[in-house]
């Protein structure tokens, strides 16, 4: 027992990180081409700067 889990939570953790990694990438990559996109959409219009 390490810091008061049994080792099979331990797996079960480690196992979630390397699952979400992946996708926590794909959505950050996902989140910069839509602010991209969206920065490009707001050139040449009238109004405020963004």
């Amino acid at each position: 027992m390490f810091l008061g889990l049994a080792w099979f939570w331990w797996l079960l953790l480690i196992a979630l990180l390397l699952i979400s990694v992946p996708f926590k990438l794909k959505f950050i990559k996902w989140w910069e081409k839509r602010r991209q996109s969206k920065k490009i959409g707001q050139r040449d219009k009238w109004g405020d700067d963004v």
